[in-house]
């Protein structure tokens, strides 16, 4: 496949990433999370969430996501989230069914959920006959390629907390939020009173790898007995902690996440004087959506592939990544001039 702008999945390993599996390789180690690797890259993890962090490694986002809430909720509870959710809508029912938790979707605009409309869906509290919401869950950045500001934050933590709620995370481009922002991990999340974050590694250069984060400590006292109860306890664990050592050794993760909303960014500023093109609004981590005529998706797929988001309106999200160059968003902005013409 040639590089294109399906996902950021489609990226290859970063190298300073692949070459931290030759270091770990080198000799034998403790399994199941013992080996000084692990241990390594959870103070790592501490560093940029803060001590009390509490690290468990898994091995996909929506295992990180499902073990997060199981950890969060009881049978006959319920998690608010954005419609368009990862949770939601790509995860094939995995959070209701293996979480044992009920979804209860709240309308976005821009991928982005809103206090009036939590407000809107916080009812029925103990009535028997109804799933009790326990979480409020928030994509950041979201699906839509959104980021909630400081102050969207704020109120929407503040919010969940006056209702005795949980806040949990899907983090799985979280790097990219923190470069939009400019801030540090920890002062958009552990700082404002986020319980649990889902950390995302796959999307963001390693092989394979995800991180659930428990901020709030006393939640994670059980959490080892649920990651093994859902198969997600890495054996040879060192392999999964070797490549968050490197992602955070000399913030490779910034270099990572600059790269592919720079990348972003002139993407959506070679093709937004196209006529035919609607763009959804200026990218704030590394995806562009745009809507374009159904005619043009063939041709540009056969030289750039990417997805149609939405095939009622044929918008297509365009994904950047870390091996994301400018020669590739000339390339394919021209593949659109020449179409529009």
């Amino acid at each position: 496949m040639n590089r294109g702008f399906g996902s950021d999945n489609h990226a290859g390993t970063h190298p300073k990433i692949l070459e931290s599996f030759a270091l770990a390789n080198a000799h034998h180690a403790p399994s199941y999370g013992t080996d000084e690797w692990t241990e390594k890259a959870i103070q790592e993890f501490k560093k940029n969430f803060g001590a009390q962090a509490q690290v468990f490694f898994v091995f996909n986002g929506t295992a990180a996501n499902v073990t997060a809430l199981r950890a969060l909720t009881r049978p006959y509870q319920a998690v608010f989230c954005s419609d368009v959710a990862h949770l939601n809508a790509d995860e094939c029912g995995a959070p209701e069914q293996m979480a044992g938790c009920k979804l209860l979707p709240i309308p976005s605009i821009n991928g982005k959920i809103s206090v009036d409309q939590l407000e809107k869906a916080f009812v029925r509290r103990g009535d028997q006959h109804s799933s009790q919401v326990k979480v409020l869950s928030l994509t950041q950045p979201t699906e839509l390629g959104t980021t909630y500001s400081i102050k969207e934050l704020k109120e929407l933590i503040e919010w969940a907390k006056s209702k005795n709620l949980y806040v949990h995370i899907d983090g799985a481009r979280l790097a990219n939020a923190a470069y939009f922002l400019k801030k540090s991990f920890q002062e958009f999340t552990t700082d404002l009173g986020v319980d649990v974050v889902s950390f995302g590694g796959t999307k963001n250069g390693l092989m394979m790898g995800e991180a659930v984060i428990f901020l709030n400590k006393a939640l994670a006292h059980d959490f080892k007995y649920i990651r093994k109860q859902s198969c997600q306890l890495p054996s040879k664990s060192r392999f999964l902690a070797c490549q968050f050592l490197a992602y955070f050794e000399n913030n490779l993760w910034w270099e990572i996440a600059e790269n592919s909303h720079t990348r972003a960014l002139e993407l959506f500023e070679a093709v937004q004087n196209i006529p035919q093109i609607i763009l959804r609004e200026r990218p704030q981590s590394n995806a562009v959506f745009a809507k374009i005529p159904p005619g043009w998706v063939k041709p540009l797929r056969e030289k750039y592939f990417f997805y149609v988001w939405d095939e009622n309106t044929f918008e297509c999200r365009w994904m950047t990544s870390w091996d994301t160059k400018p020669e590739d968003i000339h390339g394919f902005a021209l593949a659109l001039k020449e179409l529009s013409r």
